[in-house]
């Protein structure tokens, strides 16, 4: 059985290019509706580049904090893939 971060790691692995996903909607995702502040935390602690961390937003739409894992601002690397 995968492991709640697991879980996380996998929905965000999937989020295409030019989309993005809310903490909530990653929580939901994964059955646990009331853990967005959770995934925040794996997201912010995530170092692998295969996961994009940078595609997860708050649920007010705006972009929230980013652990600089692509040495560029979370707000360039969405604008770069057309989802702002």
């Amino acid at each position: 059985m995968k492991t709640f971060t697991e879980k996380v790691i996998a929905v965000v692995k999937k989020i295409p290019k030019g989309k993005v996903m809310t903490y909530k909607q990653i929580a939901e995702k994964v059955g646990s509706p009331n853990a967005s502040r959770a995934v925040g935390s794996i997201m912010a602690k995530n170092n692998d580049l295969s996961v994009p961390c940078h595609r997860v937003i708050r649920s007010d739409g705006s972009i929230g904090p980013y652990n600089g894992l692509r040495a560029k601002s979370k707000e360039q690397l969405l604008k770069e893939e057309g989802a702002l």
